[in-house]
Parts: C-alpha cells; sequence; structure tokens
C-alpha cells in the first residue's frame, strides 16, 4: 500500500533531528556568550567617544585628506621592495608547504607521522610575524630579508594546512589506477595525487602572496625594511600627509596585484 503525501504535508518545513537542534543551540549560544563576556575586556563601551571626540577626528581628517608626494619615488621603490618581500617570502612558503602538506594529509601518510608534522604546521601559523621578524632581525640584522624569512616560515604553515586538506579531499580513482600499474608510493603522488591538487594549491598561494603584499608593510615596524618602514617612522612623526600618500600608493599596488592573480587564477580554475 503506498502513502502519499498530502498538499499541507508538502508545505510543512523538514525537521530536523533533536542532535543537530541541540549542537546548533550550544555553538550559536556559545558565540552570543563570548560575545557578551568579551563586551568589557574590548572596551566596547568606548564605541561613543567615536564620535563624542569629532575635533580631534576632523583633524586627523584634514591632514588625511591633503596627501604629501614631495618624495613619491622614494615611495614607489620602497613598495616595490614590499612587493619582492612578498613573493620571495610566498615562493619559500611553498616550498615548506608541499612537503608538510603532503605529510600531514590523513590519506597519504600514516597517524605517527600525519600527527607531529600537523603540530609543527600549528606552530608556524600560531607565532606571529612579528615575532618571527625579530628573531631574523636578531641573527642577520635589519633589511628586507627578516621580513622575507618571517613571511616565509608563517606561510608555511598556513599553506601546508591548506595544502594538506586538499590532499584529503582528491579523488581515489587516479591514485588507485597508478597503483594498478606496480608503481611505487612516491610516483602514486606524483602521477595521482600532484595533477589533482596542483591548480588548487597555485590558487591558495596566490591568496596568500595578495595577504603577504598587505602584511609585508607591517613588519617594517621591526625594521624590516620596504614601504613599512617609511609608514612607521611617518606615524610616529605626525606626518599625516606622508601616511595618506602611503596608504594610496599600498592601496594601488595590492590592488594590481589582485587583477593578476584573479586572472592567473580564472585561467588555473
Amino acid at each position: 500500500m503506498t502513502v502519499t503525501a498530502t498538499a499541507p504535508d508538502l508545505l510543512k518545513p523538514p525537521v530536523r533531528p533533536l542532535g543537530q537542534r541541540v549542537f546548533d543551540l550550544v555553538l550559536w549560544g556559545g558565540i552570543a556568550t563570548m560575545l557578551i563576556v568579551g563586551f568589557g575586556p574590548v572596551e566596547m563601551s568606548k564605541l561613543p567617544l567615536l564620535f563624542q571626540n569629532s575635533e580631534n577626528m576632523r583633524q586627523f581628517g584634514h591632514d588625511f585628506m591633503r596627501p604629501d608626494w614631495s618624495d613619491w619615488r622614494l615611495l614607489v621603490v620602497q613598495m616595490w621592495v614590499t612587493v619582492q618581500i612578498a613573493l620571495w617570502g610566498t615562493a619559500i612558503a611553498v616550498i615548506i608547504a608541499i612537503p608538510l602538506g603532503l605529510l600531514g594529509a590523513r590519506n597519504v601518510t600514516p597517524g605517527y607521522i600525519q600527527m607531529p608534522i600537523r603540530r609543527v604546521m600549528d606552530a608556524l601559523r600560531s607565532i606571529p610575524d612579528l615575532v618571527i621578524g625579530t628573531m631574523f632581525v636578531v641573527a642577520v640584522g635589519l633589511g628586507p630579508f627578516a621580513g622575507v624569512m618571517a613571511l616565509a616560515l608563517n606561510t608555511g604553515g598556513v599553506l601546508g594546512k591548506l595544502f594538506s586538506e586538499a590532499v584529503e579531499s582528491i579523488d581515489k580513482g587516479p591514485v588507485e589506477g597508478v597503483r594498478a600499474t606496480g608503481a611505487a608510493p612516491l610516483q602514486e603522488i606524483v602521477w595521482g595525487v600532484i595533477p589533482q591538487v596542483a591548480p588548487l594549491w597555485t590558487s591558495y598561494a596566490l591568496y596568500r602572496f595578495e595577504s603577504n603584499s598587505r602584511a609585508a608593510t607591517v613588519l617594517g615596524l621591526i625594521g624590516a625594511g620596504g614601504i613599512g618602514q617609511i609608514l612607521f617612522d611617518s606615524l610616529n612623526s605626525f606626518s599625516y600627509g606622508r601616511v595618506a600618500a602611503i596608504s594610496i600608493v599600498i592601496v594601488v599596488a595590492v590592488s594590481i596585484i589582485d587583477l593578476l592573480s584573479q586572472t592567473i587564477r580564472s585561467r588555473l580554475l
């Protein structure tokens, strides 16, 4: 005997299992609780000061809306140095991330290898760029090389995690096909895994290059070279017109990198 659903039954929303509803309640309730608890520590009560101290904001805006282009050639040159720092840092990070991503994938290596590699990636991602950069400044002195290595290690941990997740989501069919030919494990990776993940890996690397182009400016705070160093010197001297010019140069450079990155990704995916 076949039971057909009536029109009222079809209009009823689907009933989710009790376990899912409890999980959602705990999840969103926990997030709401954390926001409430964090209201005091992050000083959200200062929000009205944005409107009360309008004269200070007006003075800042007055200076900021008049960019100082007196040394624009220096700004362009230092922005180019910053882009090179990001490029080299990302390139070295990819070299670090490829073995980490393969060794950290659950479907490639056993747990006794995969778990320690995951912890190494956690450590690389967790240590701030400024701390790593300071370590290299102490080792090799001030300059762009410290910024390159700071970005390389931190980005290596980030890309390693993304690369491993991409490997874990591959189609097993090509790998099994390569294995059926009697190939060695390394050949399975080269011919069965890498071709599937290469476009996605490239896309991830391009995203991180965009991010590193911005992050490299912050490393100027510790003397790691590039336009960030000029930016923080200008902030400390309250030269807001120069800060405005530097900000415009950074925005233009990052926008150009973003457009180029989108063009490359569109051809890969």
